[in-house]
């Protein structure tokens, strides 16, 4: 099931998309799906004839996993980790599909990153691994956007990672995937930039889950990004990303200065 978040022609609502592509159809749903179960209208309306916003914006927190893919740990000139890395992102970092980013002005490196995101569906703490699947709600596309000389001056990670903007999420929540060995891509102006698979993850989804659920209380609607294949790279004002997961969709992001 596509769960997604959109407006039409009033505040934010949720809806669930079904249908081929090119002819989605979007039915709203009453109210809101974390908190008050998947409860259809019966609306209806043509995707093309709504705006797609981010599926979620996180109550409490967006937690980050860095150099979660061997290749990428060793192109960013270091080895893989032997635990799970973690990072924290405001959840004023959050755009929607096809949203503008505006560059930071103390950046001149702004690096994309595509990744599988995972949205929590309910308050949990302390998950043994072959309990994940029962607090996870569904997994949308994350774009975790970095600023590299930041990232390299500071001694933590805030302003590189958090930044207005620096996490676009969508185009949905996908509830039903099998996350083992998935294709994850992105483009950028049309050309491959990185293309990987899940199953390359030093960290699977069971044990990330579990892990950080040790040390934070997950509420509903918190999201972990679950970290990137290699082939990063370096965005400019005018350039367009497309993020995507098999299975769940592309994420397109564009910058302006």
């Amino acid at each position: 099931m596509r769960i997604a978040r959109f407006v039409h022609d009033s505040d934010p609502a949720y809806g669930i998309v079904a249908g081929e592509p090119g002819e989605e159809t979007i039915t709203v749903l009453a109210g809101d799906p974390f908190y008050q179960g998947i409860q259809q209208t019966g609306e209806t309306h043509k995707l093309d004839d709504v705006r797609l916003v981010a599926p979620i914006i996180p109550r409490s927190k967006i937690v980050g996993v860095g150099k979660n893919y061997a290749a990428h740990a060793r192109e960013m000139g270091g080895e893989p980790p032997v635990s799970p890395l973690l990072f924290f992102i405001p959840n004023t970092a959050v755009v929607g599909p096809g949203e503008p980013v505006t560059l930071p002005s103390f950046s001149e490196e702004i690096s994309y990153e595509v990744e599988l995101a995972v949205v929590i569906g309910r308050i949990c703490k302390d998950v043994p691994v072959e309990r994940v699947p029962e607090v996870i709600f569904g997994y949308t596309v994350g774009n975790d956007l970095t600023a590299r000389d930041a990232q390299r001056s500071d001694n933590q990670w805030a302003r590189a990672k958090g930044f207005d903007g620096s996490t676009p999420l969508g185009p949905w929540i996908e509830t039903e995937l099998d996350t083992e060995d998935l294709r994850i891509t992105s483009r950028l102006n049309g050309k491959t930039v990185q293309d990987g698979s899940t199953s390359e993850m030093i960290f699977g989804i069971p044990e990330l889950v579990s892990y950080i659920s040790q040390a934070f209380t997950l509420l509903p609607g918190d999201v972990i990004l679950t970290g990137t294949p290699a082939g990063v790279g370096l965005v400019e004002a005018g350039d367009r990303v497309e993020a995507e997961v098999e299975g769940i969709g592309t994420l397109t992001t564009i910058f302006r200065s």
